[in-house]
């Protein structure tokens, strides 16, 4: 914001400059009208230019960050599934190494379990269920 009040103290000082240049009294003829200086209007675009060139810089900047906070928080999410996933299967061969194949939960495990491709996943997704 330094710089933005610095800008803004020089226009000030060259405003009122150019100001008692323009007070001075004006004739009615058409010859004698002076139009504004070119050279303060390109330092006012030359000024807007530079005030959104930062803004605009900035908000890459701050679009980046955010970017790389969502993907941070994308790996960590991610992260977060794996060591869930791996809790489940470390449950899942715990319990298929408990139940009884020949009880009725395991008689039915035995069916539920043929739509999976290998009994683990289907003993993960049984305690999923049961969660």
């Amino acid at each position: 914001m330094d710089s933005i009040d610095q800008l803004l103290a020089q226009l000030q000082t060259e405003y009122k400059e150019l100001q008692p240049q323009q007070q001075q009294p004006k004739s009615a003829t058409a010859k004698s009208f002076i139009p504004p200086l070119p050279k303060s209007a390109s330092f006012l675009d030359n000024l807007l230019a530079e005030v959104q060139a930062d803004f605009a810089q900035k908000d890459a900047a701050l679009e980046l960050k955010r970017q790389q906070e969502l993907e941070q928080e994308r790996i960590r999410q991610e992260q977060l599934k794996a060591k869930q996933l791996e809790a489940l299967k470390v449950q899942a061969k715990e319990w298929l190494a408990k139940v009884d194949p020949l009880s009725s939960e395991g008689l039915w495990f035995e069916r539920f379990a043929e739509s999976y491709s290998s009994k683990l996943e289907a003993a993960i997704e049984y305690l999923r269920s049961n969660e």
